[in-house]
């Protein structure tokens, strides 16, 4: 279903119906302001606060949760056809907890950024009202019929005669050149993917192909290095009912740095997911097991003494992810192993956790860590010190990894609900761009 901003006539009937989430019993004792306190919470594509505090200017947009009457979560995930399906839940807060919401909007792929947004704020706009009229505001909004002369464009999949049977294509492509005197850098990449996804299958083809260009002048000569890498990944989904998926992951590619001429790799896998799919978007927690065979043709021969090998080996994903009022985390854990020698392996953890302490407080840390037995590609000529440096080839390592700790701090007006744009290439925005001082490009 796709709605627009012209469907209000929709909303007026809906709202003065009376139907709508339960609320809690305390919202009976109408609320303690004017209008409605809103704590805006984001993460995916158009998380535009500014442009939804322009739009909506009859609720407070506030900067702590604890200062709000609702707390707006606002997630989002692709859909089949190219576009987005964007998931709101109104969750009250003090007096207002125990009320609960959800609406769900969907863009098309052709939609612009205007007819994006537009429609996501018209969203916003219905489930913030049908929040003020559980909590007993009066007279702070009014809603329209439809514009007149506006067509409606709410159809089901039944009403649609769809001539690509649910296929979509992209096709991609780029140039690149740039120097200097002593350095010149040329890079040419291409793209194409087809998908198909319905409510059983999911199918998925992305090829990827780029040529690369170095050349350096250093003090004993000129250093060039030319390749080209290409990539063909297929992944093929059956749903077996909300917990249950089996598939097939599949890859065929040429890639230099990892001294492979050409690989090619099927692998049958299967899915659980202990929460039903369509709560994916707020929180998941899935095991995905993979096993299946891998052919690779070497450009040089390896530290094992080998110039092509078919090998096979399993791995097991475990993925907890979620977004709550406090915060979001995800966590992940991956093990694998090839079956000919299970002393070659890898063991990864990834995890990031934002989360929100004290009014106006939060931290956030962001880390991932592999313990790396499984180099069997690794070149026996081992790596020159400009590929090295250039991270042109694969060094042996036993682990990598990676972490980030941040924080932020925020205090002052908590309403503030003007929205200024002037100004918006210079200044504090551009200085943590890089783009201070009085250094070059």
């Amino acid at each position: 279903m796709h709605v627009t901003s012209r469907s209000l006539a929709f909303a007026a009937l809906f709202l003065s119906a009376g139907a709508g989430p339960a609320a809690s019993q305390e919202a009976s004792e109408g609320p303690a302001h004017e209008r409605p306190t809103v704590f805006f919470d984001c993460d995916g594509r158009n998380c535009r606060s500014d442009y939804y505090r322009t739009e909506i200017d009859w609720v407070n947009w506030v900067r702590d949760r604890r200062d709000g009457d609702v707390h707006l979560i606002m997630t989002s995930v692709s859909t089949g056809a190219g576009g987005m399906e964007y998931q709101l839940d109104f969750l009250g807060l003090g007096p207002q907890a125990g009320y609960e919401d959800r609406l769900v909007y969907q863009t098309l792929p052709t939609d612009t950024e205007r007819e994006a947004l537009d429609g996501i704020t018209h969203i916003i706009g219905l489930g913030l009202a049908r929040f003020a009229t559980a909590a007993g505001y009066r007279g702070i909004v009014s809603v329209e019929g439809r514009i007149p002369g506006a067509t409606e464009v709410v159809v089901t999949g039944a009403q649609v005669d769809d001539p690509w049977d649910l296929w979509v294509f992209r096709v991609g492509g780029s140039a690149n050149l740039d120097g200097e005197s002593a350095r010149q850098t040329t890079r040419l990449d291409g793209s194409l993917s087809a998908s198909r996804v319905s409510p059983t299958w999911k199918l998925s083809t992305f090829w990827y192909t780029n040529f690369n260009r170095v050349e350096f002048d250093l003090e004993d000569g000129t250093f060039t290095d030319t390749r080209t890498d290409w990539g063909l990944y297929q992944v093929i989904a059956y749903s077996l009912g909300q917990h249950w998926s089996i598939g097939v992951d599949a890859q065929s590619a040429r890639s230099t740095r990892f001294n492979q001429d050409f690989r090619v790799e099927v692998k049958p896998a299967i899915e659980y997911s202990f929460f039903p799919y369509e709560e994916a978007t707020r929180r998941s927690l899935t095991v995905l097991y993979k096993v299946g065979g891998g052919y690779r043709d070497y450009l040089e021969e390896t530290v094992f003494g080998e110039s092509e090998e078919l090998r096979y080996d399993q791995s097991l994903e475990i993925e907890l992810s979620q977004r709550e009022t406090w915060g979001e985390s995800s966590v992940s854990i991956e093990g694998s192993h090839y079956l000919h020698d299970l002393d070659r392996h890898r063991l990864s953890l990834n995890g990031e956790l934002d989360f929100r302490i004290v009014r106006g407080f939060s931290i956030n840390l962001e880390g991932d860590i592999a313990w790396v037995d499984d180099q069997i590609y690794l070149s026996a000529g081992g790596v020159s010190d400009e590929q090295a440096l250039l991270s042109l080839r694969q060094q042996a390592t036993n682990f990598d990894y990676s972490v980030r700790v941040g924080f932020s701090f925020q205090f002052g007006s908590i309403f503030n609900n003007v929205v200024n744009n002037r100004f918006r290439s210079v200044g504090i925005g551009r200085f943590f761009r890089g783009g201070g001082g009085g250094g070059g490009r």
